[in-house]
């Protein structure tokens, strides 16, 4: 049930160790409970959904998507045929860190219904998405979501105190390259890396109709919370309350 390391294309750690944390965040932060519907975007080659099949019950619906083909079929294979409560989707959209074709995420309709998710939630996905991209995610995320379910993504997040200090190159994690309203690690790969920043990025929440609940700086800029071992900032919303 652990993918072969040469297959594991979403960052280094510990795989079950880290995939347990990320459930210890969803449950401590946003409110998760066994018998919640869940989606899981960016679920990579299944590092959260194996840890949430010992947590999630009969009850439950998990779904989760992903642009790399080979996590979803591991996924499918070593997951779905033992948990049929979980489903897994490829869906081929364009991204310069792993694939070019026609499918914009910036156009891209999520395949769920509205208001049938408790709990909706993305890890290091955010951070690889142009801001016309993470604007389309936020508006659909606000229509799956159910009106009192919460959504935990990680972010890189700035504002006018720490811009200086990780704008320059070679100092520690940087993202030289200034754009308008957020900025960008690398010139050549944009998705690569991506920060927004703070005022930017909540301009975009309100848009989609959703409001902050809560905000935990990382360690990347040194400002985090080191007891939390969570390298990029946490950010959990929910829809605005009608």
């Amino acid at each position: 049930m652990i993918p072969n390391k040469g297959d594991i294309f979403i960052g280094s750690g510990d795989f079950i160790k880290q995939g347990n944390y990320h459930v210890k965040l969803l449950i401590e932060y946003a409110n998760l409970k066994p018998d919640h519907s869940v989606l899981d975007i960016g679920c990579g080659i299944g590092r959260a959904a194996l840890s949430l099949t010992s947590y999630l019950g009969e009850n439950s619906k998990y779904e989760g998507f992903d642009l790399v083909k080979k996590g979803i079929v591991w996924c499918e294979r070593n997951i779905a045929t033992k948990y049929t409560n979980f489903n897994f989707r490829y869906i081929p959209l364009s991204n310069d860190l792993y694939s070019i074709t026609n499918q914009k995420a910036e156009n891209f309709i999520f395949p769920y219904e509205d208001n049938s998710f408790d709990t909706v939630f993305l890890f290091s996905v955010f951070t690889h998405m142009q801001p016309v991209e993470v604007q389309n995610y936020l508006n659909e995320i606000s229509r799956v979501l159910k009106p009192e379910g919460k959504c935990l993504s990680t972010f890189f997040i700035y504002d006018d105190e720490i811009e200086c200090k990780i704008s320059k190159h070679k100092q520690g994690f940087c993202f030289p390259y200034n754009k308008d309203g957020f900025r960008l690690m690398s010139k050549k790969v944009p998705s690569a890396n991506i920060a927004f920043k703070e005022e930017s990025l909540f301009e975009m929440l309100q848009k989609s109709d959703l409001e902050l609940d809560k905000k935990i700086y990382g360690t990347w800029s040194n400002r985090g919370i080191v007891s939390l071992l969570d390298f990029q900032d946490i950010l959990v919303f929910s829809k605005k309350k009608v």
